[in-house]
């Protein structure tokens, strides 16, 4: 588990005026549970990713991962980078070798595993991400999609209880970008993965079993989507908004569609749900 207790950060401790990027956070994240992380720019998003990394020590409070402080050092901070594995919004920041295969095979390897455990690794992190025919290919040949693709495996090849994924979709165009929250579902599904997934596009989180929304370094909501984008009005207050499907199901009831649910999650809930009023 991924416990949060009571942990504020501040990047200059020493300066009292400035109000803490994180403050007084709780959090509880599970094995294989998909959560989506929203906010506004600066709500303290990618700091709390930092900090569930261990990447980031709080200023006060606690963060365990599987039961281990993230202040610890020597082995169980070695251990706590194996559990958690991250993946960064530029690919290009955290790619270190000239082939893909090579690239998928840095984590493992520095692990010290034997060398037919890191095949094995390796071998089913480029067929999850279907990377396989691409083993050989330079990076620099590859698209931003694919060095995302790549950059993923590698995180996967150290076979992590948790993934982080810091707003990967903004250098994506949409189809990839589907294409790999369908990946995310999949590893958490099958690998029993937890994936937290940070973004500030609402369309990618209706599929998500939880969704945290942070505003000024706090939790300010969190709970499934349905329950979060009923409260269109504050998401309002804190610089969201709602799905575009979610805002038409609003009109439309308003509008007297009482067949659609009160919240409209997708295009199928609302076709369904138009359709039965007929």
């Amino acid at each position: 588990m991924l416990e949060v207790h009571n942990a504020t950060f501040h990047y200059n401790a020493q300066d009292t005026k400035t109000p803490p990027a994180l403050h007084d956070i709780n959090l509880h994240i599970e094995p294989g549970e998909m959560v989506a992380v929203i906010g506004h720019n600066g709500s303290g998003k990618s700091t709390l990713t930092r900090l569930l990394a261990a990447i980031l020590k709080p200023t006060s409070g606690e963060v365990r991962v599987e039961g281990l402080p993230t202040t610890a050092h020597g082995e169980d901070l070695w251990t706590i980078r194996q559990h958690v594995g991250i993946v960064f919004q530029n690919p290009d920041d955290q790619l270190v070798a000239n082939t893909v295969i090579d690239d998928v095979s840095f984590g493992p390897e520095n692990l010290g595993l034997p060398r037919h455990e890191i095949e094995e690794r390796v071998q089913e992190a480029l067929s999850i991400l279907e990377l396989t025919e691409y083993a050989q290919q330079p990076l620099t040949d590859l698209s931003v999609g694919q060095k995302q693709q790549v950059a993923i495996a590698g995180v996967l090849a150290m076979r992590p209880r948790y993934l982080i994924l810091d707003e990967p979709t903004t250098m994506l165009p949409g189809h990839l970008g589907r294409a790999l929250l369908a990946t995310e579902q999949r590893l958490a599904r099958e690998q029993g993965i937890a994936v937290i997934h940070i973004t500030h596009f609402m369309r990618e989180v209706t599929d998500f079993q939880r969704v945290i929304v942070m505003h000024q370094g706090r939790i300010a909501l969190d709970g499934p989507p349905a329950s979060i984008f009923a409260k269109a009005e504050m998401l309002h207050s804190m610089g969201l908004d709602v799905p575009m499907v979610t805002r038409l199901g609003q009109r439309l009831r308003a509008r007297g569609w009482s067949t659609l649910p009160e919240v409209v999650l997708s295009s199928e809930q609302l076709k369904a749900g138009l359709c039965s009023s007929n």
